[in-house]
């Protein structure tokens, strides 16, 4: 499973790909604002400076709803980085001809706001590069973001469609323990949960255990 880091904060960023494990990053508008990154430049220069940062897989996303828009938008990010950035599109009509249009550009995309097998469907035969199903808020309503991530792989892996089921919308730690074994590609996360996967209370109480030793035998 590939891990990419969910957020916009380049400290974070930085300090997952230190860890040696990271793999990409994904933002969205939100996570834009919760940085205080304003404006189409802001934006673009921001999306540099992750780019430089880590080795690939910079999921941009379009503001745009219209096709028109999706397409302008999506030339401009691929343009900031054409080996880093992935142009990140909603699932809607307008997203899914995007996807098509950039599929066929040769452009990575990232359909993302997926919550159906279906939507899923029409995006790999779109040609996404990821799809991006959202575990967290499907359990938010009471419905389970992990089977529907498992049974999208199971679709793929079925019809031998190539798109890579990118789990977004992690929560937690056991998210993504989950996900792993629905089979995911890749899973998104905040830097906490990455982290979580390290914790152990009987690894800390052995290396508690061993300093100690180590102590008494070179006091």
């Amino acid at each position: 499973m590939k891990f990419f880091i969910d957020t916009a904060n380049l400290a974070q960023i930085r300090e997952a790909n230190e860890m040696g494990v990271l793999d990409g990053v994904t933002t969205n508008p939100s996570l834009m604002a919760k940085e205080n990154i304003r404006g189409d430049e802001a934006c673009k220069e921001h999306y540099r400076q992750i780019c430089d940062i880590v080795e690939d897989n910079v999921s941009a996303e379009v503001i745009a709803t219209d096709y028109e828009g999706m397409i302008r938008e999506g030339e401009e990010l691929h343009a900031i980085n054409p080996a880093k950035i992935v142009i990140k599109l909603p699932c809607t009509a307008e997203g899914i001809r995007a996807v098509k249009y950039f599929s066929k550009k040769g452009y990575r995309t990232n359909c993302t706001l997926v919550f159906s097998v279906g939507q899923a469907l029409l995006a790999a035969k779109a040609g996404a590069t990821f799809v991006s199903p959202f575990v967290g808020r499907l359990d938010d309503i009471s419905e389970d973001g992990v089977e529907l991530v498992a049974h999208i792989v199971r679709v793929y892996r079925t019809y031998g469609y190539k798109t890579q089921v990118l789990a977004a919308s992690i929560r937690h730690t056991n998210h993504i323990v989950k996900c792993l074994d629905a089979g995911a590609d890749v899973a998104t996360c905040p830097l906490n949960a990455i982290k979580g996967l390290l914790k152990h209370p009987l690894t800390d109480i052995g290396l508690e255990k061993f300093l100690a030793d180590h102590a008494k035998v070179n006091a």
